[in-house]
């Protein structure tokens, strides 16, 4: 990052407005008394999708009945102390359609994304469970073909199955088959992560190309005539994310950036930490395949899933050493440092386009691309 015009490059940046732990917490407590917004009488597919609805409808509903300090930072898992160390948990559910795509099946994609929840808090992964919801009529060979699948990631990720339920529903009740799991990680560095805790002039970077899964299971569903060699990206984190934070002690927040892609991550930590972040489009590592799939169905690669890509912000002064730790594990070699965090405006995502305009990228309502995890 040396050598630039931090006035023009959204990877640098002024290295003033550090932020006390006390404003952090205040931050969190000010997220806490968000009142409710939602005005939907019925659930529909955009509240799913990660996006403004699902935010709206975890905001009023879930948070408001269930709310208690663990559940109120609002992060992909809860960390918490408990007597002799301190664990991550988490929670997820997988509907993908169709369950099989090019680079993996809805059971790896089940381990993997339980995993790098986990992973993106600092914790190391443990255990799993798996609950299964599967449909009368689906067949045996096909649901062999998933766990066959979900005990090579576990294997691969270095976690164990530890517990799981098994349920079925009528011909036409389900979608074949669906899978629940929850997840439990222990922290051992003495770090604590999260959005509310980035800061102005820290730098984003993202661990790859972008949009792969999403662009895959779309392909995959045959929407599209097209013929690529697009695969789905979905791997475990948790070996990336351990290099990342034994190079560096700066960094602030992990998200692997799942439904809404990297614009919904980025969008995320703009509101809770009142900052506003600006990317730099060329520097966004997309593939030309995915692009030119996006470019035809109009989708910006920025709001399309991965399932293997991390988003970190990190700060300034480590992030060269962040990108570098990355770059030397296999699934980040192509990490790049695509803007940094400013004090304004608030609560706002600004893109420098090639084009030397910037424009806004905003949380969508919904997905272009539902059903992807």
């Amino acid at each position: 990052m040396s050598g630039r015009d931090e006035r023009e490059d959204p990877t640098t940046g002024p290295r003033s407005g550090r932020r006390t732990e006390e404003e952090v917490l205040a931050r969190i407590e000010k997220a806490r008394r968000r009142a409710p917004r939602v005005t939907d009488e019925r659930i529909t597919l955009a509240h799913g999708a990660g996006g403004r609805a699902t935010r709206r409808l975890v905001e009023s509903l879930f948070l408001e009945a269930f709310r208690n300090p663990v559940l109120e930072v609002l992060e992909d898992q809860a960390v918490f102390d408990v007597k002799g160390g301190t664990l991550a948990f988490t929670t997820d559910s997988y509907v993908v359609s169709p369950l099989f795509f090019p680079g993996g099946n809805i059971g790896d994609l089940a381990v993997n994304g339980t995993v790098n929840d986990l992973a993106v808090s600092g914790a190391r992964p443990l255990y799993l469970s798996a609950g299964f919801i599967l449909e009368e009529g689906f067949p045996l060979e096909k649901l062999r073909r998933i766990v066959e699948s979900m005990q090579a990631a576990a294997l691969a990720a270095r976690v164990e199955v530890a517990a799981g339920d098994t349920k079925v529903v009528e011909r036409g009740k389900g979608d074949g088959c669906y899978i629940n799991t929850a997840g439990v990680g222990v922290l051992e560095r003495r770090v604590r992560l999260g959005a509310a805790r980035a800061r102005p002039g820290d730098v984003v970077i993202v661990s790859g190309p972008i949009a792969d899964h999403g662009v895959t299971i779309l392909l995959a569903r045959g929407e599209l005539e097209l013929e690529s060699q697009v695969v789905s990206d979905t791997a475990p984190l948790s070996g990336l994310v351990a290099s990342l934070l034994d190079a560096t002690t700066s960094v602030r927040c992990l998200r692997d950036a799942t439904r809404g892609g990297v614009a919904t991550v980025l969008n995320e930590i703009a509101i809770a930490a009142e900052v506003g972040v600006r990317i730099d489009e060329e520097r966004i590592p997309v593939r030309e395949e995915v692009r030119g799939a996006c470019e035809l169905l109009g989708i910006d690669p920025l709001h399309v899933a991965c399932e293997g890509r991390v988003v970190a912000v990190v700060g300034p002064e480590e992030a060269d050493a962040a990108v570098e730790a990355m770059r030397r594990d296999p699934l980040g070699r192509e990490a790049s440092a695509i803007g940094r965090i400013c004090s304004e405006p608030s609560g706002t995502v600004l893109l420098k386009t090639k084009f030397g305009g910037t424009r806004i990228v905003d949380l969508l309502i919904g997905d272009p691309l539902p059903r992807i995890c």
